[in-house]
């Protein structure tokens, strides 16, 4: 008779192959992170000495298929750890995450700000009313010089200026808020 893996109910037969490979690859993901990881934030992780010393020797490595190996190491070094030895990294690069996309997302709200601004003048004045502080004058003439260079077929230097000052105004705002 021919046994199967869910004969015995009582039988603890362990983590699947298929989810020891899914382990064994997070744990290479986060071993990536890690050397990717700048030495301030690195050194903030609270990690073992072994994983930190091995973290190193694969920064200095370029070539691709000796750092592929020594990353590969790296996450057997890591496995030899309890799971929980690596949560602070965890939170840190989940942070890191978070802001990022906070970031991100900022970011492409003011270039869409400021090509409504380009596009619509009824943008503009919406915007001066909802940010009375704003040298009108100064944004006005931005405006115009970006139209200028964007007709014109010339570098974008008003434009760049533009994305600066909205984003000088809006953190102040932000700040105060």
């Amino acid at each position: 008779m021919n046994r199967t893996y869910t004969d015995n109910p009582e039988h603890d037969y362990g983590p699947t192959r298929t989810q020891q490979r899914r382990d064994a690859l997070a744990v290479l993901a986060l071993a990536v992170q890690l050397v990717e990881l700048p030495p301030s934030k690195l050194a903030r992780a609270n990690l073992p000495e072994d994983v930190l010393r091995e973290v190193e020797n694969t920064r200095r490595i370029t070539a691709h298929i000796a750092r592929k190996r020594q990353l590969g190491f790296l996450a057997k070094v890591m496995r030899r750890h309890e799971d929980d030895a690596f949560d602070g990294v965890r939170t840190l690069l989940g942070e890191n995450r978070e802001q990022l996309r906070k970031e991100t997302a900022a970011m492409h709200r003011l270039e869409a700000l400021r090509e409504r601004l380009l596009a619509d003048e009824n943008a503009l004045q919406e915007f001066i009313d909802q940010y009375p502080d704003i040298d009108r004058q100064h944004l006005r003439s931005l405006i115009r010089q970006a139209r200028l260079e964007r007709d014109g077929n010339k570098p974008p230097r008003a434009f760049r200026e533009i994305f600066q000052l909205l984003k000088e105004v809006t953190a102040v705002v932000d700040d105060d808020a």
